[in-house]
């Protein structure tokens, strides 16, 4: 009877947290990519980690557009994109304060050779939130700017 517990509750958990993974994955369906953020600060936390790279950054209430963001040379992808045209909408988050950036699979950060970021670090990205930033704070990140290098994380380097 124990061991059938055991099996039992071992499924359970199973099912629970691949559950729980799921709906914490998110596909690009699930933004709105109506309307692309620039969104800067220091970096809060980190966690560098598979299934996805995330940064917590504090957006503080005084940021700004870059001037020249609409003329960024963006990196060459494996996936079509539209870089220039992303640059050239993105506007600032309406909201302020820690905002998580999800970054693309471990795989894909390696194959674009990203620099591992540590808290403090600043750091910029155009990303896309939920429709009208409803809900948290979150955003899928498309080009991540690390000093002055550009990384698109939508697909491979090409």
């Amino acid at each position: 009877m124990q061991r059938r517990f055991f099996v039992l509750s071992s499924t359970a958990m199973a099912v629970v947290a691949s559950s729980r993974s799921s709906l914490a994955h998110h596909g690009w369906s699930s933004f709105d990519e109506s309307r692309p953020l620039y969104i800067s600060g220091r970096i809060k936390a980190v966690k560098w980690q598979n299934p996805h790279a995330e940064l917590i950054v504090t957006v503080p209430a005084d940021t700004s557009l870059p001037a020249d963001l609409a003329r960024r040379t963006v990196p060459a992808q494996t996936s079509p994109v539209d870089g220039p045209r992303i640059l050239a909408a993105a506007a600032l988050p309406r909201k302020r304060g820690d905002w998580t950036l999800e970054l693309s699979p471990m795989t894909r950060i390696d194959a674009w050779k990203v620099p591992e970021p540590k808290v403090g670090d600043s750091i910029a990205a155009v990303a896309f939130s939920f429709k009208d930033e409803k809900g948290e704070a979150f955003a899928r990140v498309e080009y991540l700017f690390v000093g002055d290098r550009i990384f698109g994380l939508r697909s491979s380097p090409a």
